[in-house]
């Protein structure tokens, strides 16, 4: 009976191995062939997904607590009123704060546009537009802020208006907002100061621009779900 051996297989080239290591090391370690973005675009998304949680928690606690609160709560209209002469506007300085940083996403917007055209110029001008639009947003919610501690005596554990919530949940979220465009005016400062300077020309890669546009036009978009609960309802 003849027998049959089977050959034993042959080994793979010396280095094939080590190849495949270098080859899958490249892969995640280049920008391009792991995410199909930039780091810097991949590690804003996650920071803006991580930050979308915290904001998340703080409105559905804040919805959980006025919902669940026995005591009556202040009505926005008179909370948030404006003297004009005589007349008591409600929520007129508001509505001023969430236009202004409404249109602070359009230039935003176009300054991007100019970026990917490479006029440095404009795309800074704009940039500077928008941080001056998000510091007369924050002044104005110091505004807001002085009102309500001074005239209206406001507190974060007590409001002579209502429920003592009010007082905690409103200072709490719309001072985290606040940080947020104090900190997004300095980043974008910055940014529009090395546009000037040429500090991407020489590249040719002003994708920093759009990273900015993406913390921006997060702060307006999460502005709009607290306008709504705080001021609407």
């Amino acid at each position: 009976m003849s027998t049959v051996s089977s050959a034993p297989s042959a080994a793979p080239p010396s280095g094939q191995a080590p190849g495949r290591w270098r080859q899958l090391v490249a892969d995640w370690s280049s920008d391009r062939q792991a995410f199909q973005v930039s780091w810097g675009k991949a590690m804003m998304w996650i920071f803006l997904l991580s930050d979308t949680f915290i904001f998340s928690c703080f409105l559905t606690g804040y919805m959980t607590v006025r919902i669940s609160s026995t005591v009556p709560w202040p009505n926005p209209s008179l909370v948030f009123s404006l003297k004009i002469g005589t007349a008591e506007v409600p929520l007129l300085l508001i509505a001023i704060m969430t236009f202004v940083l409404i249109s602070s996403s359009g230039t935003m917007a176009m300054a991007v546009n100019f970026a990917y055209r490479r006029d440095r110029v404009r795309a800074a001008i704009l940039m500077l537009v928008t941080a001056g639009f998000g510091v007369t947003f924050v002044s104005m919610q110091v505004f807001e802020w002085s009102k309500l501690i001074l005239q209206e005596g406001v507190r974060p554990w007590g409001n002579p208006m209502g429920a003592a919530q009010f007082g905690s949940t409103f200072f709490m979220i719309t001072g985290f907002h606040g940080l947020h465009v104090s900190a997004g005016v300095i980043y974008l400062v910055t940014v529009a100061v090395r546009l000037l300077r040429g500090r991407y020309e020489k590249s040719g890669n002003y994708q920093i621009v759009e990273i900015a546009g993406l913390y921006w036009h997060f702060v307006d978009l999460v502005w709009v779900f607290i306008f709504a609960l705080f001021y609407l309802w």
